[in-house]
């Protein structure tokens, strides 16, 4: 269901400066149930879109000019298709690389008026920056009838965060945003791009997300330096075993073998992420045996590797999942996203979620000062126009 309110925001932003709109395109954000950091290094994942997104209304120019408003922030940025560089601002940059990865792939595009608001929360590792990637290309797609097929949308609007934004990130968060299905999990080879869907019928659940209110920015040298550290365990294993070309194809005997004696910190990544590999193959069929038990202790799994092998989490999440582990009604819970703050993902029994929160805020204030912000999300469907 679009957010009604957004939306008769958004129409008035944009009717009040450029007039009629052509038409509102929405992409959402993601969860990913499991398989962190997976993805830049070839593995698979297991995300979803769910029903908080990025709107935005668009329509076409006569000119060569670009003009974008974010009305939630209130703020607006303008320039020329000619003269594509990073705005000074952020957010318009992620308009703006999509716009220039269309150009240079050969795309004739004309000027053009938009404006974007959603109700993804900034900053919860909800991927609301591909969200934005992602209903720019699909809106651009339909306003200019360039004829894009999904998954050539996706990697375009990867390569917008990557080169434009200067954000080394994998590709599992625009498969997300762009592939969603109401109910379905997407599991997703990011070697191949082969993806499939999951069920994941959540009559008997609720996911719930915990926000630690740390703000995390992938940007920072964090990110980046992890996958650095991914490759570098890569180049020393293939000396050995050449046929690997990722931590895809490397075991964990290669791992120990070839890493346990030299750098430490290299090693602990490398441990994690094809630990995560194969603990993702393990927890889809976890899924297709109807087992959330077992799928729920993987959760918790991933989330010890994250803080201590991966050394993505911070203290609040850590704090979080502890305290959600000790609650019978919840199957699973781990940091997601990046990391560094964030929100927690949490497979609570149908009907619990309320209790938890409350239960969780006071002892979450105490120990961190902070308000604890909850989350209930369900699994909606990928890009799409709004009627």
């Amino acid at each position: 269901m679009a957010n009604q309110e957004i939306l008769s925001k958004l129409n008035h932003v944009f009717n009040s400066r450029f007039g009629e709109p052509a038409f509102i395109a929405r992409s959402p954000g993601r969860i990913n149930l499991i398989g962190e950091h997976t993805d830049y290094n070839m593995g698979f994942v297991l995300p979803a879109s769910i029903d908080k997104a990025i709107y935005i209304v668009i329509g076409e120019r006569n000119d060569n000019r670009v003009h974008l408003v974010a009305a939630d922030l209130g703020d607006s940025y303008e320039t020329d298709l000619g003269s594509l560089h990073q705005s000074g601002k952020h957010w318009p940059d992620y308009v703006l690389g999509v716009v220039d990865q269309l150009q240079q792939a050969g795309h004739q595009l004309r000027g053009f008026n938009a404006a974007l608001a959603g109700d993804v929360p900034l900053g919860a590792g909800l991927s609301s920056s591909a969200a934005v990637e992602c209903a720019t290309a699909f809106a651009l797609d339909k306003l200019f009838n360039l004829g894009l097929d999904r998954k050539t949308m996706v990697q375009l609007s990867q390569k917008a965060e990557n080169e434009f934004v200067g954000v080394k990130c994998g590709i599992m968060d625009q498969f997300a945003s762009m592939f969603g299905r109401p109910e379905q999990l997407i599991r997703l080879d990011c070697r191949s791009l082969a993806y499939e869907y999951i069920p994941f019928p959540t009559k008997d659940i609720e996911i719930l997300l915990l926000d630690t209110g740390v703000k995390h920015s992938l940007a920072s040298s964090e990110y980046n330096l992890r996958r650095q550290e991914c490759e570098e365990g890569v180049r020393i294993i293939a000396q050995q075993y050449p046929e690997v070309q990722s931590l895809r194809d490397a075991t964990i005997a290669m791992v120990e073998q070839c890493l346990a004696n030299g750098d430490s910190k290299v090693y602990r990544r490398c441990l994690y992420v094809v630990q995560e590999i194969k603990r993702l193959q393990d927890a889809c069929m976890d899924l297709t045996a109807n087992d959330l038990r077992s799928f729920g202790k993987k959760m918790f799994e991933t989330h010890k590797g994250l803080s201590e092998l991966y050394e993505v989490s911070c203290p609040e999440a850590d704090a979080l999942v502890s305290m959600a582990g000790k609650h019978d009604s919840v199957y699973g819970a781990r940091m997601m996203g990046g990391g560094f703050g964030g929100c927690t993902i949490n497979i609570v029994a149908r009907g619990a979620a309320d209790a938890l929160v409350r239960e969780l805020q006071p002892l979450y204030q105490q120990q961190f000062n902070r308000q604890l912000k909850a989350y209930k999300v369900r699994i909606d469907e990928g890009s799409s126009l709004v009627n």
